[in-house]
């Protein structure tokens, strides 16, 4: 392995510094790919929520390798015999390289187009790229090991438990970092006490009986994150404003419009013939310049949807325990009554819909499909599943909560507030 004649270091917020020795890290950072993360919010439309959420998924994957980096260094220092010591490479590679794949805005874009970030990332990883070049130049096969690991069908699984568990270094950063780019505490616990008690053990990653405090922190902060920021309402709602943008510009070039403005990877992105190098060009810069441009469109519809994702025009919304589809026809027969159309300026959203969990007491891992649960690891060398053993992780695993919200314009209600009924008035608390 090839070390830099000097140790490069990265001054961080959340961690203090990021230390960089092998050549091979300091390269990738380097790469175009890993650049393009700079132009990617970590935290997609949250920034129109919490003001500070600017950073980005360099940021944050930077982070990723650091909590990874000083793990792996304290299994060697300590010499776990359960640590692949011939893995510390690929771990290091996959920890920097995990979210190389995200688009602008990922997870809305995803639901919209059906992509997923994670292939996305493998075809980076193999396919002609800086990075697999990189990564080919340091060891033939090992951009297909990183592949692997970021697939969860990696040999060594404790490897893959290091980047992508119910704690994994990818969880314990965007914690930290998210809380403190929000301006939040909800996020933050002891990081060094838990990096102080994981042990290396049969293939996974697994907790010291005496760390299960700092453990229950985590989880609980890993809750409070949930439903206070990635959870928002107001989140909720710039972010189905812009789906809804792209799900128009979608209807529209299905109709054969023709745009004022289009440029080729977002054209290629609605098309669904996306190929690498386009997928490659497409960051926030560019989805928001498309954004200001379709403002101007002769389609009234895309042409407010993208004025209020850019102005901060959000959708209000009301809370509501449950739906019936008699209730809800009604409201969408409202809605046309007075020029507005429920499929776009309206939407029913419930909070678990996420991918996101709290922490689940799963069967370990089957094809990847399942994270295993966090054990602890008794005094007698026993395993023992953490909720078992505490009444405040049980107390939240699997909890799910919160009502069903209905987003709408509120504007266009109370501008037509003559024309609704007495019930509809009532349910969007609407008055003379």
């Amino acid at each position: 392995m090839t070390m830099l004649s000097e140790e490069k270091v990265f001054k961080d917020p959340v961690h203090s510094y990021v230390y960089v020795q092998e050549k091979l890290i300091w390269d990738l950072i380097n790469s175009a790919e890993f650049q393009r993360l700079r132009r990617i919010r970590q935290l997609g439309t949250t920034f129109l929520t919490f003001h500070g959420a600017e950073h980005s998924r360099f940021s944050h994957s930077l982070g990723v390798y650091e909590i990874t980096r000083r793990i792996i260094s304290q299994f060697e220092r300590h010499n776990y015999p359960d640590w692949p010591k011939e893995e510390r490479i690929v771990a290091l590679c996959a920890a920097l390289l995990h979210d190389i794949g995200h688009a602008p805005f990922s997870h809305s874009i995803e639901e919209i187009f059906e992509t997923d970030h994670e292939e996305w990332t493998v075809k980076i990883l193999l396919e002609q790229s800086e990075i697999n070049s990189i990564l080919s130049d340091y060891s033939r096969d090992l951009p297909q090991k990183v592949a692997d690991v970021i697939r969860k069908t990696y040999s060594q699984t404790i490897v893959v438990s290091l980047i992508s568990s119910q704690l994994d270094a990818d969880r314990m950063d965007y914690l930290l970092r998210d809380a403190y780019f929000t301006g939040t505490d909800y996020g933050n616990f002891d990081l060094e006490r838990i990096l102080r008690v994981l042990r290396p053990y049969q293939g996974t990653i697994v907790v010291k009986e005496s760390g299960m405090h700092a453990i229950e922190h985590y989880l609980m902060s890993r809750y409070q994150m949930y439903w206070q920021v990635y959870f928002h309402p107001v989140t909720r709602s710039s972010e189905i404003i812009l789906r809804q943008i792209f799900k128009r510009a979608q209807q529209l070039y299905r109709e054969n419009y023709t745009f004022k403005w289009m440029d080729e990877s977002i054209y290629s992105l609605i098309e669904g013939t996306l190929n690498l190098r386009s997928y490659l060009s497409l960051d926030e810069a560019l989805v928001q310049y498309a954004f200001s441009r379709w403002q101007h469109e002769s389609d009234a519809l895309l042409a407010e949807l993208c004025e209020r994702f850019l102005n901060r025009k959000l959708y209000k919304y009301i809370s509501v325990k449950t739906i019936s589809e008699d209730w809800l026809q009604e409201i969408k027969n409202t809605f046309i009554s007075i020029g507005l159309n429920p499929e776009y300026h309206m939407e029913i959203d419930y909070p678990m819909d996420r991918p996101y969990d709290i922490y689940r007491m799963e069967q370990p891992m089957i094809d990847g499909k399942e994270k295993a649960p966090i054990m602890l690891l008794e005094k007698d060398g026993s395993l023992s599943e953490i909720a078992s053993k505490s009444d405040i992780i049980a107390s939240i695993s699997g909890l799910h909560q919160g009502n069903y919200h209905l987003y709408y314009p509120e504007e266009a209600l109370i501008r037509h507030r003559y024309q609704l009924s007495a019930k509809m008035k009532q349910i969007f608390n609407i008055s003379e």
